[in-house]
C-alpha cells in the first residue's frame, strides 16, 4: 500500500509541476517568446519547492548540496562541458539529416552589441538556463517519473528517456524540431549523469549547462 501511494504521489506532484511549466510558458508566449520559458521555470520552482516541503524532502535530497570539493566539483563540470559539446555537435548531425536548422528564430538577436541585453541574458542563463533547468528537468522530473514508474533499474532508464523528450519539446517553440532533436539529445546524456551521479551533487550538471549557455550568449554579443 506504501508502495502503491508514493508513486501516485510522485506521479501528482509531477503532473502538477509540469502543468505549471507548459501553461505559464503558453500564456505567456503571445506576449513574449524571450520570458516565456524563464517565467515558467521560475513558477514552476515555486511550486517544486512547496511540494518537496510538503512531503517533508528538499532539494538538497535530489542533489543541490555544497559540496566537499570545489575543486573536484569543477573537474566534474569541465568534463560534462567536454560531453555536452560532442553531444550537441553529434545531435546537430543527425538533426541535419531530417530537419531544417532555424537556429533560435532570432529570440536572442537583440543580445548582440548590446552590453545591458546581454548582462541581462547572463542573468537568466544563471538561473533559468542552468540551475533552474537542472533542478526541474533532471532532478525533480527524473526523480518522480523514476518512483512513479516503480524505482527500478529500468524504470530509472524510462524515466531519463521520458525527461529528455520533454526537455526537447521545451526548446521546439523557438527552435523547431531540429533543436528538439539537439536539445532532446543534450538532455538525455544530462540525464543519464544525473541518474548516475547527479543525485550526490547537481553542481557539476548546472555549472556545465551555465557555461555552455554563456558562451553561446558571449559569442551572440561579440557578433559571431
Amino acid at each position: 500500500m506504501e508502495l502503491t501511494s508514493n508513486r501516485l504521489t510522485a506521479w501528482r506532484d509531477l503532473a502538477i509541476v509540469v502543468a505549471v511549466l507548459v501553461l505559464v510558458k503558453q500564456s505567456i508566449l503571445p506576449f513574449s517568446q524571450l520570458f516565456g520559458g524563464p517565467a515558467s521555470t521560475f513558477t514552476a520552482m515555486i511550486v517544486a519547492t512547496w511540494l518537496l516541503h510538503r512531503r517533508g524532502s528538499s532539494w538538497a535530497d535530489l542533489g543541490l548540496r555544497w559540496p566537499e570539493s570545489w575543486l573536484r566539483t569543477l573537474g566534474y563540470a569541465a568534463l560534462i562541458l567536454v560531453a555536452l559539446l560532442a553531444t550537441a555537435g553529434a545531435m546537430q548531425a543527425l538533426a541535419d539529416l531530417f530537419f531544417e536548422d532555424i537556429g533560435t528564430s532570432g529570440r536572442f538577436d537583440f543580445v548582440e552589441g548590446n552590453l545591458p541585453g546581454y548582462l541581462m541574458m547572463l542573468a537568466l542563463v544563471w538561473t533559468h538556463g542552468s540551475f533552474f533547468e537542472e533542478l526541474l528537468f533532471r532532478a525533480f522530473i527524473i526523480t518522480k517519473l523514476h518512483t512513479g514508474f516503480g524505482n527500478s533499474a529500468l524504470a530509472g532508464y524510462l524515466a531519463v528517456v521520458v525527461a529528455a523528450i520533454f526537455f526537447g519539446y521545451r526548446h521546439y517553440y523557438y527552435q523547431g524540431m531540429h533543436g528538439a532533436v539537439v536539445t532532446g539529445g543534450i538532455g538525455l546524456v544530462f540525464g543519464l549523469i544525473y541518474l548516475k551521479a547527479g543525485r550526490s551533487s547537481i553542481l557539476p550538471l548546472a555549472l556545465a549547462h551555465g557555461t555552455m549557455n554563456t558562451i553561446a550568449q558571449t559569442i551572440r554579443f561579440a557578433g559571431g
